[in-house]
């Protein structure tokens, strides 16, 4: 689903992870035709045995800020190499990392992150993407498993019948359709360990009505988005896994997995929250998440 004409936000530090996120970006915001705004946040330390060490505030942080700012129009140099027609901003601030992306997301369309690097760095980390999601109501992508370009590769989505989930679902579909790629709608309808049912065999599941339960929440969730995009072709995938290794078993062939953030369904207790921790920490591609509006 559209996010409407408003801007992509990235997090940029001197990251290669976060290059490949401006990267990323820069071809997502030049298939929506949107504006491209590029923050880099400065954590100044705090506290007053650490400023007693610490130079003049200005002395040390004009120089530093425009070092930063040196950089922005580097990572801006990278996104107009995409798309010259790319309208680029660039902002250095001072502050805590969460708080001023969290700023800049509650009236952005996306915010983009890069994904942990070889060296461990990143920008503010998945953990936080998460926060920042449900905290601004902003979808969030994190970049992962090096890639840098929004592809026609499959895009797999979590269903779950709840609000986050259906998000999820226009987001995924929007971008399936403007790449060209196959959606994956997955329907995991167990986050519980299936060996106590097979241990105690007295007890019988009505596995078939389960199922057909599961298969009708996959169905009903994705009715109206086939006739919206109808260009987009659809695998239903209903299995009784737990949702993560569902997701990224499908994600071992995708170019991007989209998750809601903290949605509840009918079947399962939670589907999503720490599910969305999970898939940000470990799928092999980018991962959207999607947070209830």
């Amino acid at each position: 689903m559209p996010e409407g004409r408003k801007d992509i936000i990235v997090g940029v530090d001197l990251s290669e992870s976060s290059r490949r996120a401006v990267r990323w970006a820069a071809r997502e915001a030049a298939a929506r035709r949107l504006p491209l705004r590029l923050v880099h946040v400065l954590t100044w330390p705090s506290g007053e045995d650490v400023q007693r060490w610490l130079p003049e505030h200005s002395a040390v942080f004009r120089p530093l800020q425009e070092e930063l700012r040196s950089e922005i129009d580097a990572a801006a140099d990278i996104a107009r190499g995409i798309d010259p027609q790319i309208e680029v901003h660039g902002d250095v601030q001072l502050g805590d990392p969460a708080e001023v992306l969290g700023t800049f997301a509650r009236e952005a369309g996306l915010l983009v992150l890069g994904g942990p690097g070889d060296d461990g760095s990143n920008v503010v980390g998945p953990t936080p993407a998460e926060l920042l999601a449900s905290r601004t109501g902003t979808a969030v992508v994190v970049v992962r498993g090096g890639r840098d370009e929004p592809s026609a590769e499959p895009v797999v989505v979590g269903v779950d019948g709840s609000r986050a989930s259906e998000r999820a679902i226009g987001f995924a579909y929007d971008f399936a359709s403007r790449h060209g790629g196959e959606l994956v709608a997955v329907h995991a309808w167990s986050d519980l360990s299936l060996d106590p049912f097979f241990r105690v065999r007295s007890w019988e599941m009505p596995w078939s009505e389960v199922r057909d339960d599961a298969e009708e929440v996959l169905a009903e969730s994705v009715a109206g988005w086939e006739e919206q995009y109808p260009d987009v072709s659809v695998r239903r995938a209903v299995t009784p896994e737990k949702p993560v290794q569902a997701l990224l078993r499908e994600a071992e062939n995708a170019g991007l997995v989209v998750v809601g953030s903290h949605g509840r369904g009918r079947i399962r207790r939670t589907v999503l929250g720490s599910v969305s921790h999970a898939v940000v920490n470990r799928a092999p591609c980018p991962v959207a998440v999607l947070p209830a509006e």
